[in-house]
């Protein structure tokens, strides 16, 4: 939208951002099983194309690894192209989430969302360690 951008036509760097922490925290909220989950973390961040007003923007993540009480994710914003569906990426960065309790404290992450997570992708649980082997 026209108030999204600036003086040369691009978005704002800081309504990316909003769009990637609300996609990355909904995404983390989903993979455990709670929507419980703040942003502690944000690494630095590639900003590599422009995005122009029209264009249409999907928000990608995949998980990097669990923690006790929390999740560092891998985001990618792509610019997709209607025409032939092609997408490029126009900003990535790296996000870690925290699990909180009502209270807003952390709590750990049930190991029943973690084995969902890598059972539901055919990927091995590395906190089984050697129990991977024997099965």
């Amino acid at each position: 939208m026209s108030k999204d951008v600036g003086v040369h036509g691009n978005l704002f760097g800081g309504i990316m951002l909003s769009w990637i922490d609300e996609a990355a925290g909904a995404l983390a909220g989903q993979v455990c099983d709670t929507p419980r989950m703040v942003t502690v973390k944000m690494d630095e961040v590639h900003f590599r194309k422009a995005v122009k007003t029209g264009n249409l923007i999907k928000i990608y993540g995949n998980l990097d690894c669990f923690g006790k009480t929390s999740i560092t994710m891998n985001i990618e914003a792509r610019r997709h192209s209607v025409y032939d569906g092609t997408q490029k990426v126009v900003c990535s960065t790296k996000m870690k989430f925290i699990r909180l309790d009502e209270d807003g404290e952390p709590v750990p992450i049930s190991e029943r969302a973690k084995k969902k997570y890598y059972t539901k992708r055919g990927l091995k649980d590395p906190s089984l360690g050697d129990e991977n082997e024997k099965a």
